[in-house]
């Protein structure tokens, strides 16, 4: 007990008769000390007093596949920094390989009674994948926002970047410059984003062949296996689901000994952090984030104050951003 006393007193800065007085219920303390003495119960693992257990913690969680895409680490500083303006805490929670899974992680949040939960690019967005765990949240009666294309019939609202307007505008850029032979590089099968970027190819271009659509793990490593394929098939133009994975098709062509831009044109998706900085700096689709992020914490605010809010996906316009790794289709 006096050690809980001593770390919870250390992380809000005051002393430990404060912490005391605040765990025992007596007055004396004002509300903004006594909630913060709560939630740094709740941040440090420590179960409230009986008596304060039927107060939910001002705790929201956000779960995140990874954290080496630059674009999850935006989105994380957008939504966590909006949370905090309402005066909610952020918990992240990141998934490791073989590791903490996103089950886990809810079974977790479940536990330090989490005021809501939002999701960026997780399993719902796989259709092959345990989905167990959401409806877990649904009986309970959680807040949930997902962040990106949901499979059907979760029936949390969603916040959407829209697929068909980025692969549009990625498309009709490399048509303009001359390429013929355009190829995708994609995830894998079951995932929805990627599904919607294939339809929306498929409307632009009906004869697209399959051989110019790879799948990969959205990785640098994964992108430029798919890229090597589809250079073998002789594309000219590539485009990609994310910006990792145009990284990685700009290294598979050079592997090639193929020049970026002058052979072979990349557009990435994302237009996450130094993507300007790469070498070709990359063209790329960029998402909306701080406009998608801060509307994911609004969507969940108002169903923590108990607002009804529509499971209908809200979607965001991308923007095209033409850098370097585009240029005029080789001459045959």
């Amino acid at each position: 007990m006096t050690r809980r006393l001593a770390q919870v007193a250390k992380k809000v800065g005051v002393s430990e008769a404060t912490v005391s007085r605040v765990l025992n219920g007596k007055p004396g303390v004002s509300d903004s000390t006594r909630q913060a003495v709560l939630s740094a119960l709740d941040v440090l693992g420590y179960e409230r007093p009986t008596q304060l257990r039927g107060e939910r913690a001002r705790l929201v969680g956000l779960v995140l596949p990874e954290l080496q895409n630059p674009i999850f680490p935006a989105f994380a500083e957008v939504i966590g920094g909006a949370l905090a303006q309402l005066g909610l805490t952020p918990v992240l929670c990141t998934q490791t390989k073989g590791g903490v899974s996103e089950a886990d992680y809810v079974e977790l949040l479940l536990q330090q009674q989490v005021s809501g939960v939002v999701f960026a690019g997780g399993l719902y967005a796989q259709a092959d994948a345990p989905h167990d765990h959401y409806r877990q949240l649904a009986d309970r009666n959680i807040p949930v926002v997902l962040v990106n294309a949901a499979i059907e019939h979760l029936g949390f609202p969603c916040v959407s970047c829209d697929d068909a307007v980025a692969v549009e505008q990625a498309w009709r850029h490399l048509d303009s410059l001359g390429h013929e032979r355009i190829g995708l590089v994609l995830g894998p099968g079951d995932h929805m984003p990627s599904g919607r970027k294939l339809a929306a190819a498929r409307a632009l271009a009906p004869d697209l062949p399959d051989e110019h659509v790879a799948r990969a793990m959205f990785s640098l490593e994964g992108g430029q296996a798919a890229a090597t394929r589809l250079l073998d098939r002789g594309v000219t133009g590539i485009i990609c689901a994310s910006d990792p994975l145009a990284l990685g098709a700009v290294r598979a062509a050079r592997r090639k000994g193929l020049s970026v831009p002058g052979e072979i044109s990349v557009v990435g998706y994302d237009d996450s952090a130094f993507m300007n900085c790469t070498e070709p700096p990359l063209t790329t689709v960029r998402q909306p984030i701080e406009a998608m992020g801060r509307a994911a914490v609004e969507l969940l605010n108002a169903q923590i104050g108990g607002s009804s809010v529509t499971a209908e996906e809200l979607l965001f316009e991308p923007e095209l951003v033409v850098r370097g790794s585009t240029a005029q289709a080789p001459r045959d």
